[in-house]
């Protein structure tokens, strides 16, 4: 099994930045894409980001050029770098993670989500 646990999230003014972490833990297994989604109170859980392990990336296309996804395949991490922070973008934030889980001669797909971390952003 993999874990995701998210990290970064907080309290922040407008106009101001985060930089949110997500690390995979576990045994055995390789991912594929990675990404970023939000839920805001009230709304449905919206894909922010996301990138491949090649290094691709996928945005909201009303977010690029303020949000920036990486990743860091030696670590299974990727990170959201958040500028110019809204109050729209207050939510909690929910990292993704598919892959495999490599167990004898099997490769078992997956796709995880981490617990979620708040962030919000005061006016």
């Amino acid at each position: 099994q993999v874990q995701l646990v998210e990290s970064g999230g907080g309290l922040v003014q407008v106009g101001g930045s985060l930089r949110l972490s997500c690390a995979a833990s576990g045994s055995a297994f390789s991912i594929n894409n990675m990404g970023w989604y939000r839920q805001a109170p009230g709304k449905q859980r919206e894909l922010v980001a996301s990138t491949t392990s090649g290094g691709s990336t996928n945005y909201v296309n009303s977010l690029k050029g303020r949000f920036t996804i990486s990743r860091d395949n030696a670590k299974n991490t990727v990170y959201l770098q958040m500028n110019s922070l809204k109050p729209d973008d207050t939510a909690v934030y929910y990292c993704n993670a598919d892959g495999r889980l490599n167990q004898g001669n099997s490769k078992i797909p997956f796709d995880y989500w981490g617990q979620g971390t708040q962030v919000t952003v005061s006016s």
